[in-house]
């Protein structure tokens, strides 16, 4: 990834989104895998738009449900990156999708933390 990695979900999950636009963007593939690409860019940008929603929220509930969104959409994502580089769908960088991966890995696991940390400070 050629941003700097950042601590704010916002921010790094806002870069993630426009790795994956500028990866499909620069893919050729046949229109029958197209709702697999589809697919993959909501989902990775749907992980932005739902950090950002939830730091928007009127609650503290509403926070929680979004960040939970935010952290299926990378789970999500993880899926269809997985699938994308294990078959002959579009030639691509393996390195790439792998790194790509790894960004959504580590964003996942942000998210996660988060969640947890919001859990603990409701017990």
């Amino acid at each position: 990834m050629s941003e700097e990695k950042t601590d704010d979900i916002k921010i790094r999950s806002y870069h993630f989104s426009k790795s994956i636009i500028n990866f499909i963007s620069s893919l050729k593939f046949e229109r029958l895998y197209f709702s697999i690409f589809d697919q993959l860019l909501r989902s990775a940008t749907s992980i932005g738009a739902n950090v950002v929603e939830g730091k928007a929220g009127s609650s503290r509930k509403d926070f929680k449900n979004f960040y939970n969104i935010a952290l299926k959409s990378a789970n999500e994502t993880k899926y269809w990156l997985c699938l994308v580089r294990d078959t002959e769908v579009a030639q691509t960088n393996k390195e790439k999708v792998n790194d790509l991966l790894k960004e959504a890995d580590e964003i996942s696991r942000i998210l996660a933390s988060i969640i947890i940390n919001l859990n603990k400070d409701k017990a």
